[in-house]
């Protein structure tokens, strides 16, 4: 692929800290690259969020650009990724919460809004009922929500049918919120 000047002289430009041809960059592509973003989330504030994770990653990442594509493709790479990821942190949040007993799912979201604090309590209630657990449950559970494996993924690595997967992952997910109700 040819590589166009402009975008060499961004790169080098960016690498060598040069203020203006960062925001010259910026200016030229927030906004297509926030379009971009609301389309697929429908979500403007976190758009505009994620726009400057994109930038932010970009600045990072710029060093070890390979010039494989242009600027613009490398931009919106990242902007694709970051809005995959954000689709699949609130499906996650989706399918836990839709699974939870509504009283579970307002203290969640009290402690979900609350300081970090609370969060990582949160975090060590979770672990707690994670060793509560059964292996088997503990690891379909690891696999689908925090490795975010599909069903046929997982069946395929615990050598079970695609059915008995997703039966084992449903009684992983009820014995977890058993467990998660019944501590205090």
């Amino acid at each position: 692929m040819r590589f166009s000047q402009t975008d060499q002289e961004i790169i080098n430009g960016i690498i060598k800290r040069n203020e203006k041809t960062l925001f010259k960059f910026y200016q030229k592509y927030k906004l297509p690259i926030t379009h971009f973003i609301y389309r697929q989330l429908h979500d403007q504030s976190l758009a505009e969020e994620i726009t400057q994770d994109v930038f932010m990653d970009f600045i990072e990442k710029v060093r070890d650009f390979q010039y494989q594509s242009t600027l613009k493709t490398y931009l919106y790479s990242i902007a694709r990724n970051k809005v995959v990821d954000a689709i699949r942190k609130k499906k996650i949040k989706k399918i836990l919460f839709s699974s939870l007993p509504s009283y579970v799912v307002e203290g969640l979201k009290t402690v979900l809004i609350d300081e970090d604090i609370e969060k990582r309590e949160l975090a060590g209630k979770i672990k707690n009922v994670f060793s509560k657990l059964p292996n088997d449950y503990q690891l379909v559970l690891r696999l689908k929500y925090i490795e975010e494996e599909k069903v046929k993924v997982i069946a395929k690595k615990l050598s079970l049918g695609f059915k008995a997967t997703e039966s084992l992952i449903f009684r992983a997910r009820k014995a977890f919120i058993k467990v998660f109700s019944s501590l205090p």
